[in-house]
């Protein structure tokens, strides 16, 4: 559970060298559809800060809620577009409640269904969807850097929006500075397309790191009650790897060792891992991992079965 200063400076440096990097490559390009290579490299790098405002969240890069805060403003809303105090609200609650019917936003039923009783109460487009949400969810993704925005900018007309000035003014700054330089260097229809790929990628890359943690795996349904154990462990799947995937699913591989220990530095959800499955296989509790693509391949039959009630509809 110890800070780790060192290792999270390391990698705000690496981050800051990325950003803005992808961003002065972007300069350099100009008027050129190799912007849309930049575009794609730009989302990753997007992606990974975003990763990092996790962290914040979870006060794992600083001790002190009020230096986590202010940076994770400054790292999301500023540097990404993304709301931090509207995704602080939204984890909190997921965490509290993963998969729980009702009360994890990740498995609301806006557009998607994630169970047989969603799918038989849906209506108007999460209708529609769920007939083949498996086939449509990855196309969906496409929308979900926008809708990370969009979210963003409702959230400030939220009564429990703390410090929604700074909010507002943080992602205002981003928008203007983001649309006015692309618009800026890059003649109109090649801007739209880099904002399209770009936009693109960034939530496509957001999806696939979040999307193997929960989805396939069984939900609570309201009423059903759970030790803190069994509630965290039994609705979460840790993802096996390398290195490689540690860093490009920024630690959440270990998706059950963080639901468990939020706070925990990210970096050190490795050594953790082998203490809690233990402990699982000890006391007879499932302890579910499986690699990425076997984890996505699980949540899509999910998925599919979930919308299942909806095709069988005349």
């Amino acid at each position: 559970m110890r800070a780790r200063p060192g290792y999270y400076g390391l990698r705000a440096t690496v981050l800051a060298l990325l950003f803005g990097g992808g961003w002065t490559a972007f300069l350099i390009v100009g008027d050129s559809w190799w912007q849309l290579l930049v575009a794609a490299v730009l989302a990753v790098v997007f992606g990974q800060v975003g990763l990092f405002a996790h962290d914040l969240a979870h006060q794992q890069v600083f001790r002190r809620r009020t230096y986590s805060d202010l940076t994770g403003r400054l790292v999301g809303n500023l540097g990404i577009g993304m709301s931090y105090g509207w995704w602080q609200d939204k984890h909190t609650r997921h965490h509290a409640n993963p998969n729980h019917e009702g009360s994890d936003p990740d498995i609301g039923t806006e557009i998607f269904v994630w169970s047989t009783d969603q799918a038989r109460a849906a209506t108007g487009i999460t209708r529609v969807i769920g007939r083949w949400q498996a086939f449509l969810f990855y196309p969906l993704l496409l929308l979900e850097g926008m809708n990370l925005h969009v979210q963003s900018v409702r959230a400030l007309f939220q009564p429990w929006m703390k410090r929604r000035a700074l909010e507002g003014g943080l992602l205002l700054a981003h928008f203007v500075g983001y649309l006015g330089l692309v618009f800026l260097v890059l003649p109109p229809a090649m801007a739209v397309a880099f904002l399209v790929v770009h936009q693109g990628l960034f939530g496509v890359y957001l999806g696939i790191v979040f999307a193997p943690n929960h989805k396939g795996m069984p939900t609570v349904t309201p009423g059903q009650r759970l030790d803190f154990l069994s509630k965290q462990v039994l609705t979460t799947r840790n993802v096996r790897g390398n290195w490689f995937t540690d860093v490009a699913l920024g630690g959440l591989n270990y998706q059950i060792e963080h639901h468990l220990l939020p706070n925990m530095p990210s970096v050190h959800l490795r050594a953790a891992q082998p203490i809690v499955r233990d402990h699982c296989v000890r006391i007879g509790l499932p302890y579910h991992e499986t690699g990425f693509f076997g984890s996505h391949a699980e949540a899509l039959r999910h998925l599919h079965q979930a919308g299942a009630p909806l095709r069988q509809r005349r």
